[in-house]
């Protein structure tokens, strides 16, 4: 499959698979199929970690679990530049150990950052963390391709992109606090001697105990927001180092863009309308999915039309990033926000991308062979097969239009507690 999954890009920042995808694919004589399982180890083993780290993340020292987790992605990336074309198992566990690692970081860094900031700073800060994910995507994507064109050996670009995962292990280690204290604008909570100590009692738990993982679950089981599945479109990557870097510069640009877009609409409309954040992520999605179509359908006349509508579509999909988490942070209280992006992590991945890259390759493979072997159908089962995403998308949306009827009451709880 000649495409990578948006969610990858989010959650791996400087992840250079996606610019030298086809070199890989090439390189291990891969099938669209296989390559599409590639993708999907990743996936997996991410949301399967998630809620590991979610519930570490809830109970022991963030800062050195999220160190551990980048030392330990940027190890495996390196390493996987070493892997034979004979062995193409070892590459394809290693993108799962990516995958692991990768859970760490997206689990535990926006509870950092809620524990930082005050609720009027806490949007635009978790903004301008995931102002860099489309930067570090599509630096990923430049790096990525530039160095395979300059090398000549696509190795390369995972032996540069574990200097980006040192550059952040160093700014952690010195920037972030060693122990953050766990609170949000309406709730304080003293951790003292691993006992967490609240302001209101919660059935079946004591005012002075922990609480174990089942019971986080349970309680979180019960909020809204936990069921949306929001699924993000697959992007098609094109053929050539050129178009590569092209689309790593949609992703910084349109990615930055649309980050700063969404923030910002979500501060200026909450005043008017509570629901505001629900609903600015519903449209979004809905506006996304329909210029993921266009571009797909336009894809065969105008590639300069693909890109723009492409461009459109992440500019709208990046506008979810920093308002989606908000709203998650303010649903639930603070010594359950590792657990709670945790399950969102797995519940969306189960639902969308775990398995769509594998699904989309297979559909493309049968669409091939009922017809010509041809370039022409090549195109064509690639086209067709992405459309799924699209309309997927739309059910991505419809999920936060039911996130809205409920976020009002969840954010109230919250607040009491």
């Amino acid at each position: 499959m000649k495409g990578i999954t948006r969610n990858e890009q989010d959650h791996s920042v400087f992840d250079s698979v996606a610019g030298i995808l086809l070199d890989i694919q090439k390189y291990f004589k891969l099938s669209d199929g296989d390559t599409g399982l590639l993708q999907t180890v990743f996936i997996l083993c991410y949301m399967l970690a998630a809620p590991v780290f979610g519930y570490l993340g809830d109970r022991y020292n963030r800062k050195i679990i999220l160190g551990a987790g980048i030392f330990f992605w940027s190890g495996v990336t390196l390493s996987s530049s070493f892997i034979s074309e004979l062995y193409y198992w070892i590459f394809f566990l290693s993108r799962g150990l990516v995958g692991i690692g990768t859970a760490s970081y997206s689990t535990i860094a926006p509870t950092i950052i809620a524990d930082l900031f005050e609720e009027g700073k806490r949007t635009t800060m978790l903004s301008i963390f995931y102002l860099f994910i489309p930067v570090g995507s599509g630096l990923g994507y430049v790096l990525a391709a530039g160095m395979a064109s300059l090398t000549g050996d696509w190795h390369w670009a995972f032996r540069i992109t574990p200097c980006m995962g040192g550059l952040a292990l160093v700014l952690l280690i010195l920037l972030v606090p060693h122990r953050t204290q766990r609170r949000t604008a309406a709730h304080r909570a003293l951790s003292i001697s691993g006992t967490i100590r609240v302001a209101a009692e919660e059935p079946g738990v004591r005012r002075t105990a922990k609480t174990t993982w089942c019971q986080d679950v349970v309680s979180l089981a019960k909020k809204a927001q936990l069921v949306q599945g929001t699924v993000s479109p697959c992007l098609q990557e094109t053929c050539n180092s050129s178009n590569s870097l092209i689309f790593g510069g949609i992703t910084i640009g349109t990615g930055m863009f649309g980050v700063i877009a969404g923030a910002e609409a979500a501060r200026r409309l909450r005043k008017i309308n509570n629901k505001a954040d629900p609903l600015i992520c519903a449209t979004s999605m809905f506006i996304s999915a329909l210029c993921l179509h266009v571009a797909l359908m336009a894809a065969k006349t105008s590639i300069l039309s693909t890109f723009i509508f492409i461009a459109f579509g992440e500019l709208f999909l990046s506008v979810n990033w920093a308002v989606v988490t908000d709203i998650l942070l303010y649903v639930v209280t603070p010594r359950r926000q590792s657990t709670a992006i945790a399950l969102q992590i797995l519940v969306s991945h189960l639902l969308g991308d775990a398995g769509s890259p594998y699904l989309i390759g297979i559909i493309s493979n049968a669409i091939q062979a009922k017809n010509d072997c041809s370039s022409l159908w090549s195109f064509r089962s690639m086209q067709y097969s992405f459309i799924v995403c699209a309309f997927v998308g739309v059910f991505g949306g419809a999920f936060f239009l039911l996130t809205s009827l409920y976020i009002e009451e969840d954010r109230k709880e919250a607040e009491q507690l």
